[in-house]
């Protein structure tokens, strides 16, 4: 549903110096100084910026909700940015592996998955951010022109392999697993990992190379699961401004001592630990050592981390901040994050007692409307 120019009054909105009993007008899909058009009482609700997902994985499951089972791309999807909308979320950067475990993490996927983005509407601004395996040299040129073709604005330096076992000459852990889900014989998926261990001397060159062309093309780019700050120095001679997942508060902190931006997942804020048993990202955020929080696996989490940090003790403004603000400034976005006129209408309705998700507006177009607050919207559809 399209609005027209209307006026939200009777809500308390996050304005740029916090909570505020005021109005909030839509003017062509901006927020507007002023409306001639409809008032719509929101009175009980709090107005609060869009949702800026700056990583997320959880997609795959609509594309594939049982393994094997692959849907079309477009229904699928379709489904994605329908749960984006239930959670707030009006900036959506999809995870999407180039990876040696293959199946839908496989560079034969990332093309497809490219395509059908460009081809399929979506509610959300939704874009692609490459999770580049290094190890995959030989495949450095397909993702460079999976990059230019797609215009991908973020490609993140992944490694996941099993480095300590191959040196080893020990079965990596999972094999038979990956082998399958990749289509390869057990054989043949060892042989291709330890292919790759043994000839990681040449990943350094190869990986400057394609990150210069990169940076070139203006393409952000970021680490992910910086162990230490040497790690960090390693990504930031790459052109890696952004540290994703850092594992360690010594990661966090080398990275935040530069300038570089850090993200955590809030599901780890939620749980209040690291699934993995790595650094918690509540610990990060209280020593001030986080810019955004990522829904990561679990799309409800980004409202519900930054609603945790307010009921221990953080003000609003600052907890929203982190799956706002925060994550728009990252990906180079001026024109989102906050309620300021301007820039565009992304807005989530919140029932203040409940802090239940009650609509959002991505870019003036109402992507999600549930409950008594739908009736409050009746009469002003264009």
């Amino acid at each position: 549903m399209t609005l027209p120019d209307l006026t939200l009054t009777g809500a308390r909105v996050l304005t740029p110096g916090g909570l505020a009993d005021t109005t909030l007008s839509l003017v062509g899909g901006r927020i507007g100084c002023a409306s001639d058009g409809p008032r719509v009482d929101l009175s009980g609700y709090l107005l609060l910026p869009g949702v800026v997902d700056i990583h997320g994985d959880g997609f795959e499951r609509h594309l594939a909700p049982r393994r094997g089972a692959l849907e079309s791309l477009s229904a699928g999807l379709d489904s994605f940015d329908a749960e984006l909308a239930a959670n707030g979320i009006t900036t959506a950067v999809i995870a999407q592996f180039f990876s040696w475990e293959g199946g839908m993490r496989g560079p034969d996927f990332a093309e497809a998955l490219v395509d059908a983005l460009a081809e399929t509407p979506m509610r959300a601004d939704t874009m692609v951010q490459l999770r580049l395996e290094i190890g995959m040299i030989d495949d450095f040129d397909r993702a460079h022109a999976l990059v230019e073709r797609g215009g991908v604005r973020y490609v993140v330096l992944n490694d996941h392999l099993p480095h300590k076992e191959l040196a080893a000459g020990k079965r990596p852990p999972s094999l038979t697993g990956q082998a399958l889900k990749a289509r390869r014989s057990p054989e043949a998926h060892r042989a291709m990992l330890q292919e790759m261990h043994d000839r990681w001397d040449a990943v350094p060159g190869a990986l400057s190379r394609l990150c210069s062309a990169l940076t070139e093309r203006g393409v952000l780019i970021g680490s992910h699961d910086d162990h230490s700050a040497a790690d960090r120095m390693r990504g930031r001679a790459l052109g890696a401004t952004i540290c994703e997942f850092p594992e360690t508060r010594e990661a966090a902190e080398a990275a935040h001592v530069a300038g570089e931006g850090v993200i955590m997942g809030a599901p780890n804020l939620v749980r209040g630990r690291s699934h993995a048993g790595k650094v918690a990202a509540g610990d990060l955020v209280a020593a001030g050592l986080v810019d955004a929080l990522a829904s990561d696996y679990h799309y409800p989490s980004p409202a519900r981390a930054a609603f945790r940090l307010v009921s221990e003790g953080m003000d609003l403004r600052d907890a929203w901040a982190l799956i706002s603000e925060g994550p728009a400034r990252l990906l180079g976005f001026s024109d989102r994050g906050r309620l300021v006129p301007g820039l565009r209408a992304d807005i989530v309705i919140v029932e203040e007692k409940s802090r239940r998700i009650a609509g959002t507006i991505a870019n003036g177009t109402v992507s999600y409307l549930a409950g008594p607050l739908a009736a409050r919207f009746l009469g002003v559809a264009a």
